[in-house]
């Protein structure tokens, strides 16, 4: 097989059967091409399904090294360390050889921080500005409906992306599809209701049913690259740090319910996490946050 039917097939796999986002299809794709293309480089030759399954640790520490040469940190040097490990397990499943486990390397240690809520008025505050940033009238609406669904429903903003136009008229929850296809009700605001409702009402392009619900300039599917370029200008105007992107939003969402009263169990189901572990993140940054107000409050801080 040629490297670009090894390629294919494996993005193939990603994106089917896996059914991995594309962002995730795209790096591990690119991952799985970098090998291909320093086995070559190499001398090893063409490449195929058996090949990629004979490769051993040092094939892959020596890739791993050659992805830090280029400048690469820890974090970066982790995820290429997963999609390498993805990819060389499927090269063996290929290759009829499932029963054996890839090379097992040891990834670096990464220390893990924190999620960077931003003030509830601040998260209101961007929602307005994107509304009065935007290039037309229903342009500024629809971002500000975007946002208020990351802040006020907890959604990520794949999945804000990925809604269908079939949700309309929205009622007082909403039901999302979510990483793994896993769904989950969430409750719907009066303010994000009708925010999405007056988006619904000025985009000049018909919302079929079975369309997305979120649509781009030229009436195809909004990206997310566009919201996050709104924010970021939104955000200068308001003054506020580079932190304030639309995925804290998702992060303030969680951190202000729990810091409410929500308990765990409720907050992750909210957020669709799979695993608590993923939601006890929060129970931190509320910490956090409150050893903050009482070093700025407390006359002996």
């Amino acid at each position: 097989m040629s490297a670009p039917d090894l390629l294919e097939a494996w993005q193939d796999h990603l994106a089917l059967a896996r059914r991995r986002s594309p962002h995730t299809v795209r790096a591990y794709g690119a991952t799985a091409a970098r090998l291909l293309a320093a086995l070559e480089s190499a001398g090893a030759g063409p490449q195929d399904w058996a090949s990629l399954a004979a490769l051993e640790v040092v094939d892959v520490r020596t890739q791993l090294a050659a992805r830090r040469a280029d400048g690469i940190g820890n974090v970066s040097a982790a995820r290429e360390l997963s999609a390498l490990k993805a990819f060389l397990a499927f090269a063996r499943t290929q290759a009829g050889d499932a029963a054996s486990p890839p090379p097992r390397v040891r990834g670096p240690r990464i220390k893990k921080g924190l999620p960077r809520p931003v003030t509830p008025d601040d998260a209101v505050n961007l929602a307005a500005m994107v509304a009065d940033e935007g290039s037309e009238p229903w342009i500024g609406a629809r971002d500000r409906a975007v946002l208020l669904l990351l802040y006020g429903a907890g959604l990520r903003i794949a999945e804000a992306l990925a809604l269908p136009a079939s949700v309309l008229p929205l009622g007082d929850a909403l039901t999302v599809t979510g990483k793994g296809s896993r769904q989950r009700v969430v409750p719907i605001l009066p303010i994000v209701k009708a925010a999405v409702e007056d988006y619904a009402a000025r985009v000049p392009y018909p919302l079929n049913r079975s369309e997305p619900l979120f649509r781009g300039a030229k009436g195809g599917p909004l990206a997310q690259g566009m919201i996050q370029r709104a924010v970021a200008r939104a955000r200068a105007v308001l003054g506020l740090p580079a932190t304030a992107t639309p995925h804290a939003l998702r992060h303030s969402f969680a951190t202000h319910l729990l810091g409410a009263g929500a308990d765990l169990r409720s907050l992750q189901e909210l957020l669709g996490h799979a695993s608590l572990s993923s939601t006890q993140i929060y129970t931190r940054v509320d910490a956090a946050t409150l050893l903050d107000v009482y070093r700025n409050a407390h006359p002996r801080a």
